[in-house]
């Protein structure tokens, strides 16, 4: 199996597949990006709108040129879509054999940009994928049942879905690890943000 690790494709997202499936994972990942209708959110047929605003737009434009600059072989997008004149539009955008001291690879972009790379042991899948400041959340997909139980056990990640979509459920905390968001939110660890905490101490 392969193992998506790092945080969601919203802020950065580091796929780390098992390199017999490496070729055929990448191709099928360029197909799906490519086949993404990148428009007006409003229109029903559309899978994916535009930036928040300009100064995100230039930052993943940043990131994207700093990856190539560093050496990393872009795999498909990197560009506005070339029927979308106007708005903070940006094709989806996957690159392959990113340097691990890229800002590509290791800092949160917050854009529709994936870098994979293939490993060769699970020891290693799981060194590269905790080799990061950030970890907030993991999907690890396999067929091994204790492959998965181990993997999501050493991921450094404040939430890990295991041959899941990545659902959120508000009994569970959301939240990270290292500088992935402070505290918890949702569940009991959630609302203890809002409870206030009275110590009374008594000199005897």
């Amino acid at each position: 199996g392969f193992f998506n690790a790092g945080q969601m494709c919203s802020a950065t997202s580091r796929v780390l597949v098992a390199d017999e499936l490496a070729d055929e994972f990448l191709t099928r990942v360029k197909a799906r990006a490519e086949a993404i209708r990148v428009a007006d959110p409003f229109d029903p047929d559309v899978e994916m709108g535009a930036l928040v605003n300009q100064a995100q737009y230039q930052r993943v434009l940043g990131h994207i040129d700093r990856g190539l600059s560093a050496g990393a072989k872009l795999v498909c997008g990197g560009n506005r879509p070339a029927d979308l004149p106007r708005g903070y539009f940006l094709q989806p955008t996957v690159f392959t054999e990113v340097p691990l001291d890229s800002a590509l690879w290791c800092e949160e972009i917050f854009g529709p940009v994936i870098c994979v790379r293939s490993f060769a042991s699970e020891a290693e899948a799981i060194a590269l994928a905790n080799d990061s400041q950030f970890g907030l959340v993991a999907s690890v997909v396999t067929r091994n049942a204790q492959t998965a139980d181990r993997v999501a056990n050493a991921l450094q990640a404040g939430l890990v879905w295991i041959n899941a979509p990545q659902v959120i459920f508000p009994q569970t905390a959301w939240g990270g690890y290292k500088q992935s968001s402070i505290g918890r939110e949702l569940g009991p660890w959630g609302l203890q943000a809002f409870q206030e905490i009275k110590h009374v101490i008594r000199a005897v």
